[in-house]
């Protein structure tokens, strides 16, 4: 249950403000179809995500379980560095021939390429050993906060303090980092 509330918590906060919760907000603006914009990101979230996870199990399967969480007690940190930082979207998404659907898979999955929650999702993956249940509790997370992004559009994104959420963002990040370094640490003793 730890694992699915925590990829939860963590994915749905730092996904405000991200580049692809603004992706959200163009496909929705641009597209006009929300049912086959939200499929198209749910289908790249989870195809995304659980390719994270897949390395995150190997890497836990690799790495001695004391430097193993080290490693993500720091990655943990660095993100919560990274969500103060805010996000653009660089470019406008092309609709592909596919349709809306197609449009929102292609432009999320590549979107979250090398993004901060794809590396959350290895990250989480190696902490708790537990790929199903984090690809299921970080999916929801982003489901959490792109679906109101395509159903409420820009009108949404002006509402949202994003400042307060990137801080919360990072707080959280830093604040599981910490814990997860300290469990490491005490765990060598």
């Amino acid at each position: 249950m730890e694992a699915l509330l925590t990829s939860i918590f963590l994915v749905a906060v730092s996904e405000i403000g991200d580049k692809t919760q603004l992706l959200s907000f163009v496909l929705a603006a641009r597209l006009r179809k929300p049912w086959p914009i939200i499929g198209g990101i749910l289908l790249a979230t989870l195809v995304n995500h659980a390719l994270a996870a897949w390395v995150g199990t190997l890497l836990a399967g690799w790495i001695a379980t004391a430097t193993l969480g080290l490693i993500v007690g720091l990655s943990f940190i660095g993100f919560g560095l990274w969500a103060l930082h805010p996000d653009s979207l660089d470019g406008s998404p092309r609709l592909r021939q596919g349709g809306a659907f197609v449009t929102a898979f292609v432009a999320f999955f590549l979107a979250e390429m090398g993004d901060k929650t794809q590396f959350a999702t290895v990250a989480l993956a190696a902490r708790f050993d537990s790929l199903v249940i984090v690809v299921i509790g970080t999916t929801i997370g982003m489901m959490l906060a792109d679906v109101p992004a395509v159903w409420m559009g820009e009108k949404l994104a002006l509402k949202i303090p994003m400042k307060a959420v990137r801080l919360v963002a990072a707080a959280l990040f830093m604040m599981v980092g910490a814990l997860t370094l300290w469990s490491a640490l005490a765990d060598t003793q």
